[in-house]
């Protein structure tokens, strides 16, 4: 059966997609206000190139914090889940699971604070079939598309960052009444800009995590991926204690 995936991956009938974005300085990453510590941004520090430190080899130090770039929240991310799973105990049938992807780009080009409600997620599965148990709901909103520039990508004004999440009564029923097992978004975080003024703040934190389920971050490609059928393929760094790891994401595509 193995022989099988790779000889469909090698020949086209499945597609490997890539779904993360790529590591680098301008890389945007999350930004809290005073008095809030911030994470560091991605960075190499080189060790060696071929010369008298290294004649032979090429390698750099690593800085960067769990949360920067395409990245996996796990449960004890926040303080609903602070005795929860940390990011090296993620199970590998969280890491390897079906996903589905609810599409709301069209609302969020019009509206940047657009709220993914229950009644979205209803209508969706009214015409695609039920969320998938232990699976991912990967939304997507376009976001993904200012990638590449971290003042559109952060969208702030006076008021903070205006980007697309989700409802707090959506939120909890993610967390509670539906069998995922995560939520990845294309947005810095999986709450919206705005989600500090929320009851609870950052629902999707709050809930998913207390709920111990995961989530990701900063994804991209997500127009590449069937509404159901793709098979979701996370690989963060196994941090003993970790809170979240950078993480390499994949997805498999029939067709």
């Amino acid at each position: 059966m193995l022989a099988t995936l790779i000889g469909a991956t090698r020949s086209g009938s499945v597609t490997v997609v890539d779904l993360t974005t790529p590591l680098q300085e301008s890389t945007p990453i999350l930004e809290l206000p005073p008095p809030f510590a911030n994470t560091s941004r991605f960075r190499l520090e080189e060790l060696s190139r071929y010369d008298d430190r290294g004649p032979a080899w090429y390698w750099n130090d690593i800085h960067t914090g769990e949360h920067t770039g395409t990245h996996l929240d796990a449960p004890n991310h926040w303080v609903t889940g602070r005795d929860g799973l940390d990011v090296s105990q993620a199970p590998l049938s969280t890491l390897v699971a079906p996903a589905v992807v609810i599409d709301r780009s069209a609302e969020a080009a019009d509206d940047a604070d657009f709220l993914l409600q229950v009644e979205h997620v209803r209508d969706w599965e009214a015409e695609h079939g039920p969320l998938p148990d232990g699976g991912w709901l990967l939304y997507r909103t376009g976001w993904a598309a200012r990638g590449n520039d971290a003042a559109a990508f952060a969208n702030a004004d006076e008021r903070g960052p205006h980007t697309p999440g989700v409802a707090p009564e959506c939120a909890r029923w993610l967390a509670r009444e539906t069998p995922i097992c995560g939520l990845g978004v294309e947005t810095v975080g999986t709450d919206a800009g705005q989600a500090s003024g929320f009851e609870p703040a950052f629902p999707c934190h709050s809930e998913l995590m207390g709920a111990g389920k995961f989530g990701l971050t900063s994804l991209r490609d997500l127009d590449r991926l069937p509404p159901t059928g793709a098979v979701l393929v996370v690989c963060p760094l196994p941090i003993v204690g970790g809170s979240g790891s950078p993480a390499r994401v994949l997805a498999l595509v029939e067709g």
